[in-house]
């Protein structure tokens, strides 16, 4: 388990929350963007989204925020329960066994994306635990993003609370 994600309604107030209330920081932020490869239970989507990066300690937290009122798994969720948490993030190495071992289960998959390279997938788990779970594949490019988030997070003096963050 590597990250919780949340829905907030404003990203940038979120962020100065995150950093006044608890210090944490600094916040990698990326958008709006369009997923580029975004499937929303199955069928094309094109969410307007922004994201933002943080690590408290070892657990990375994600901030989402939707800036239309396309289909999604945020709006879903946003709709359904209201803004914050959304889901557990699970990076894998073995992302087809993983999907499908998810199938197995009973978990639709809500959500599927290709992302500089490395695939990620929502499964609606929310019958059983209280969001989504994520998969995240294992890319080099992927852990090399995680690990400059994680390392500028240690001993952070905030200074520079939000840096831009490359997607693409």
């Amino acid at each position: 388990m590597r990250q919780f994600g949340y829905i907030v309604e404003d990203i940038e107030r979120s962020i100065r929350h995150y950093v006044d209330t608890y210090r944490i920081g600094p916040w990698f932020l990326a958008g709006p963007f369009t997923p580029p490869a975004c499937l929303y239970r199955g069928k094309p989507s094109a969410p307007q989204l922004s994201l933002a990066l943080a690590f408290s300690g070892h657990m990375m937290i994600e901030l989402i925020q939707q800036h239309d009122d396309g289909p999604s798994v945020y709006r879903e969720t946003r709709d359904r329960v209201g803004y914050g948490f959304h889901h557990v993030g699970i990076v894998t190495d073995q992302f087809d066994r993983e999907v499908e071992r998810y199938a197995r289960m009973g978990y639709e998959m809500a959500f599927y994306d290709v992302l500089q390279g490395g695939r990620i997938a929502y499964f609606d788990t929310t019958r059983d635990l209280p969001g989504m779970t994520e998969l995240i594949e294992f890319t080099p490019v992927a852990e090399r993003r995680q690990s400059r988030v994680h390392w500028a997070s240690l001993g952070w003096d905030g200074s520079e609370p939000v840096r831009k963050l490359t997607l693409g």
